[in-house]
């Protein structure tokens, strides 16, 4: 089930339900798909064996070093692009093939290379400098946000974005340390928050929801994720299968809130008016239920152990 990079990659990555997330997409093997999350490739290549020689795939990713490990796929069938995945519908556009592809797929969050390589400043494991930007050339970093955002925003970003409860309590130590020295590496900022952490969960690191909420509000995520999932339903072809892999709540709570949406439709109709079940513009299908990693995955791949997939059909 592991997909290892090339032996010239200097990160392994597995990837997350990668059969079953295919195996889930991949219905017509000469049909045109998207893989709006490419990382290693681990999933396209996959997809990319189950196609015919009518097949086709356009793989997305905004990080300019899964764009180079792109290059690795020496198959005609393939294009990558260098796009974030909230803007799926303008490469599906470009490419011709907008309103005909027979599946897209998504694989949300940071990816393990991301996570491994202390120089893109994701982890409090691995010290390096605190930038945890996806697109290294996009909008501002982890330490540049730190430098001058109010008690109240940090705080906001910590709670909001990643479900610190201790938010408030975390972001004044913050606070109170910076006006000493600015944070610039990401070991400086875990012990800080770590020093200031009351309680935290057995076996978890007390800085991991902070640097959660970090990564996740610096890059737009939960932004990107529904913009993504809007423009995918509007590219996918009728009969189209849409495969979402999330690894938190956040993230899934939104794709199971957008996926039941479309699934029933227009419920918020005036109370008495009389409609017909084809006028509720239900527009997807729901392709079973969430489903998670096998405990020989998660096993493998403890990253896996948060991780949850789901899909649905556009409707004919």
């Amino acid at each position: 089930m592991p997909s290892s990079d090339q032996a010239s990659a200097p990160f392994e990555h597995t990837s997350v339900l990668l059969d079953g997330a295919v195996d889930v997409l991949v219905h017509q093997p000469d049909g045109i798909y998207l893989d709006g999350t490419f990382g290693r490739g681990g999933h396209s290549r996959v997809i990319l064996s189950r196609l015919n020689e009518l097949g086709r795939l356009i793989a997305l990713d905004r990080d300019p070093q899964a764009v180079s490990a792109a290059a690795d796929i020496a198959d005609s069938r393939f294009t990558m692009v260098q796009r974030d995945f909230a803007r799926l519908g303008d490469v599906a556009r470009e490419q011709g093939v907008h309103g005909k592809l027979a599946g897209v797929l998504l694989d949300v969050g940071v990816s393990s290379p991301q996570l491994d390589d202390p120089e893109r400043g994701f982890s409090f494991m691995r010290n390096g400098p605190l930038d945890m930007r996806m697109d290294p050339g996009q909008g501002e970093s982890a330490a540049e946000f730190l430098a001058h955002a109010s008690e109240a925003t940090i705080a906001h970003v910590f709670k909001a974005y990643g479900e610190e409860r201790f938010g408030k309590r975390l972001a004044r130590a913050v606070v109170n340390r910076r006006a000493e020295a600015p944070f610039t590496h990401t070991v400086d900022l875990a012990d800080v928050l770590k020093a200031a952490h009351p309680a935290w969960e057995k076996g978890r690191h007390p800085a991991t929801k902070a640097f959660q909420g970090l990564r996740i509000y610096l890059n737009g995520e939960l932004e990107q994720l529904d913009a993504a999932l809007e423009a995918a339903l509007e590219a996918l072809a009728p009969g189209g299968h849409l495969v979402v892999i999330s690894f938190h709540s956040l993230e899934d709570r939104r794709v199971k809130r957008f996926i039941r949406h479309h699934v029933r439709g227009d419920t918020h109709l005036p109370k008495g008016v009389p409609i017909r079940d084809d006028q509720l513009s239900r527009r997807l299908e729901a392709l079973g239920k969430g489903k998670r990693p096998s405990d020989a995955e998660v096993a493998e791949n403890p990253r896996a152990r948060s991780a949850v997939m789901r899909a649905a059909r556009k409707r004919e």
